[in-house]
């Protein structure tokens, strides 16, 4: 378990954005009564590319549940010409973006490991985070999501 990213008091999670790749602007807020999960990724990480699968199957599962995963390339702007096929090869369904830097220097300023992911409550609160990928990270993920799912909006 990884501490969460220091919490500066003037800025508000719920408020940052990115931008979805069909130039749709969104924020934290946007996803008040779902479980959402941010997972900051880069198509030529090999520890991303083990963990995406899992998220496929956890959004395909449990996303009548009131889950969303939303991928957040921070691969680099080359790396942004690697998406479409990215998400081609591991049928990804669940929406693809880049983050603002904002986003990027809060969720990221204390480690830029990637892949990092988090997962939110329903009323849009962190409530964990996980730093790499492999099966103790996968179990204790699954875990963290199921508990948010099953806990109530408020």
């Amino acid at each position: 378990m990884y501490p969460m990213p220091p919490l500066n008091p003037a800025q508000s999670v719920a408020e940052m954005t990115w931008s979805l790749s069909d130039g749709q602007r969104v924020k934290v807020s946007d996803y008040r009564g779902k479980v959402l999960v941010l997972d900051f990724y880069a198509t030529w990480c090999a520890p991303c590319r083990e963990s995406v699968p899992h998220l496929v199957q956890l959004q395909t599962r449990s996303g009548a549940r009131g889950l969303q995963v939303v991928g957040l390339n921070v691969g680099g702007d080359d790396d942004q010409l690697s998406v479409t096929a990215f998400a081609r090869e591991f049928s990804i369904q669940y929406p693809l973006g880049v983050p603002d830097k904002t986003l990027t220097n809060f969720f990221l300023s204390d480690n830029d490991t990637i892949p990092q992911t988090f997962v939110f409550n329903r009323s849009g609160e962190l409530v964990k985070r996980f730093i790499g990928y492999d099966m103790d990270v996968r179990s204790q993920l699954e875990k963290a999501i199921d508990t948010a799912l099953l806990s109530s909006s408020d």
